[in-house]
């Protein structure tokens, strides 16, 4: 499965030039309730509710979720190899939640301190 950061939904959702291929979408993907979160708070703050709210809310219910609960956000407590920003954080320990229960995960952001973070733990990279 292909852990999405909220980098790549919106580079898809405001068809920024850099921007997975519509055949990533039909991966299994999967994201934190974070990522739901960051997405608005981004759209509305670029005023862009009403022309990409629709495209947001249909490529947000076409990954998996996992909520920010205890267990899925306990990784964060503990250090990082490299530093980390706070909300990479929560990102990379939903991820390695995932990877603790046994799944194949790999990373898709465009952040490139997210990406150094996850290659440090691990992690591979699928853009």
């Amino acid at each position: 499965m292909t852990y999405v950061d909220t980098s790549v939904v919106l580079a898809w959702v405001l068809r920024e030039p850099v921007c997975p291929p519509a055949s990533f979408w039909g991966s299994h993907l999967v994201t934190s309730r974070l990522t739901e979160y960051e997405c608005w708070v981004r759209i509305h703050a670029y005023g862009r509710a009403g022309s990409d709210g629709g495209a947001l809310r249909t490529t947000l219910l076409s990954i998996g979720t996992v909520e920010l609960d205890a267990a899925a956000c306990a990784r964060a407590f503990s250090p990082f190899p490299v530093p980390v920003r706070t909300l990479d954080a929560l990102h990379l320990a939903t991820a390695d939640y995932l990877r603790a229960q046994g799944a194949s995960v790999d990373l898709a952001s465009y952040d490139e301190r997210l990406c150094a973070a996850a290659t440090a733990l691990g992690f591979a990279l699928s853009l």
